[in-house]
């Protein structure tokens, strides 16, 4: 029951991203009748073959940048244990283990699918965490293979793709073509561009949204597998520490393109780390199951972080700790 209402979000959300994309299509087909039909197969199938050369070459461009080098079980017993346990109760293949040697504290996932997934913890977070929370973190990591939703994700960003194509294409045709065509005929192609771009802007704030939901049930996944959620919670709250001790311009070197694959992201680490400080009452450095409960009964999310969350792949700290509290 407690992910239930999860779900609904995350198939209401796709099912407004296909509305969107085909009110898109049924007002072009109004302002160009048949003629565009096959204009629209092909920015189809170019946004397919591009998502799909994404998605296919995603997992060595990961590695590369976030510098993953697998291990074995005889460099990391304890990781490939907390790793092939989680597995088995998840119901998934046992993913590849990795570690990566950058110096923020994280963990990720990736991979084409559950058999070809792979798990990467970085060496900083393994010396940062106690036993328990780590395995909290390995937990929400596999749900996210759980759930495929490195394949979901993909293939959602496909309709934004479509948009951006049908905006550049008309946007260009208006311009030049409308050199040697009336003004009758140049305005319906830039209020085609137009409403593309319109549609190319909603239908990414979806996809985020999609996003944003998939970590609260990932994290979901993570409560369910350990049974500890003030684990994770102070799991975050460790790592959030961790990218706010590293310097800025070292974070973004690290960071490169991949800031989707942060579980907290250390560019407002500074930030979220004043928000959640509330969370560790007897500053300890971490966040206990009383001090979960308690700061879920009164943490309050701020409009400003609302709005900025929208423009993000991840819910707030606040808002995820705020959720975990419900699954003690």
């Amino acid at each position: 029951m407690r992910t239930a209402w999860l779900k609904i979000r995350m198939g209401l959300s796709v099912v407004l991203l296909f509305a969107v994309i085909y009110a898109l299509l049924v007002v072009i087909a109004a302002f160009l009748g048949g003629t565009g039909s096959g204009m629209m197969i092909i920015y189809a199938l170019l946004a397919f073959v591009l998502v799909g050369v994404q998605f296919f070459i995603g997992p060595k461009i990961v590695e590369r940048s976030m510098r993953v080098r697998y291990v074995s079980e005889q460099e990391q017993p304890e990781l490939h244990r907390m790793v092939s346990e989680l597995a088995m109760k998840a119901g998934i293949p046992k993913p590849r283990v990795g570690i990566s040697e950058i110096a923020i504290p994280n963990a990720f996932a990736f991979g084409t699918s559950k058999k070809k997934a792979r798990v990467c913890v970085t060496r900083r977070l393994m010396e940062m965490l106690k036993r328990d929370e780590l395995e909290a973190v390995l937990g929400h990591e596999l749900s996210h293979i759980k759930h495929q939703d490195m394949v979901v994700i993909t293939a959602l960003s496909v309709i934004p793709m479509i948009c951006y194509f049908i905006y550049f294409s008309f946007f260009w045709s208006g311009i030049f073509g409308g050199m040697g065509r009336s003004r009758e005929g140049t305005l319906p192609m830039m209020a085609i561009a137009l409403i593309a771009f319109v549609v190319y802007f909603i239908s990414n704030l979806i996809v985020l949204y999609v996003s944003r939901i998939r970590e609260y049930y990932a994290d979901a996944g993570s409560a369910g597998l350990t049974g500890k959620p003030h684990e994770l919670a102070s799991a975050l709250y460790k790592m959030i520490y961790g990218g706010a001790s590293v310097k800025q311009k070292k974070v973004k070197k690290e960071m490169g393109s991949m800031r989707a694959f942060f579980a907290a992201d250390p560019i407002t680490a500074r930030t979220d780390l004043k928000d959640l400080r509330a969370a560790d009452l007897n500053k300890d450095g971490k966040i206990d199951e009383y001090e979960l409960r308690a700061f879920a009964e009164r943490a309050r999310v701020s409009r400003a972080d609302r709005l900025m969350e929208i423009f993000s792949t991840h819910p707030t700290p606040v808002s995820r700790v705020k959720k975990l509290g419900e699954y003690l």
